[in-house]
């Protein structure tokens, strides 16, 4: 099966994922943009959740041998066990901080030390957030098998970070191909679809029409 292609199509179909040029969304780091994920939309449709399951299983091969899945807080949490579960590996998750009470954890389950590690996430933005996670592994000396994310908006600042770390990365489907995927089904305007392009290309300085 194309995963990559077929993905897009379901995320779009559920509106996991959605596009709108004239209106954009506002990130937490302040970008603008014209597209807003949220794949924990996906685990309220069973069909979406098992294909997307079956999609993690099938590239966890290009990342073998790994010993634990780790899912990134909190949308890669879900995910993350849904594959540790079908993979019947360990699975733990890393918080953004330690919390401020209890054991003041910043990663919940056991983690054997040197153990390899495959990092799951539900989406790549500009990778801030999953190499803090990976960080916070690494610091416990954990070893890296890799970064495996749902979506990524395929940002110059995510491949830079995941490069000068030395971190491989696998996605199921990326910005390209959604926009491909929603012109087909005529998803977004025809008019539209270059501006989405541009955002893409300069997301710090993408000004809506």
């Amino acid at each position: 099966m194309d995963y990559e292609h077929k993905v897009a199509e379901l995320l779009l179909q559920i509106k996991a994922i959605k596009l709108d040029a004239k209106k954009p969304f506002t990130w937490a780091s302040g970008i603008k943009s014209p597209i807003y994920c949220d794949n924990r939309i996906a685990l309220s449709y069973p069909y979406v959740r098992n294909l997307i399951r079956r999609a993690l299983v099938h590239i966890t091969k290009e990342f073998a041998p790994f010993q634990v899945v780790a899912g990134v807080a909190t949308a890669g949490i879900p995910h993350g066990a849904i594959l540790a579960d079908a993979l019947g590996l360990p699975f733990i998750y890393v918080r953004s901080k330690a919390k401020g009470h209890g054991r003041q954890n910043q990663i919940e389950g056991y983690l054997e030390p040197g153990a390899k590690v495959l990092v799951v996430e539900d989406l790549i933005s500009t990778g801030g957030s999953s190499m803090d996670a990976i960080q916070a592994l690494i610091a416990t000396d954990a070893k890296i098998s890799g970064l495996l994310a749902i979506f990524t908006y395929q940002l110059e600042k995510a491949s830079q970070r995941f490069h000068q770390a030395e971190i491989p990365v696998k996605t199921l489907t990326n910005y390209r191909t959604l926009i491909a995927v929603a012109e087909k089904l005529n998803y977004v305007e025809k008019q539209d679809l270059e501006l989405l392009a541009s955002w893409r290309n300069a997301p710090d300085r993408w000004q809506p029409n």
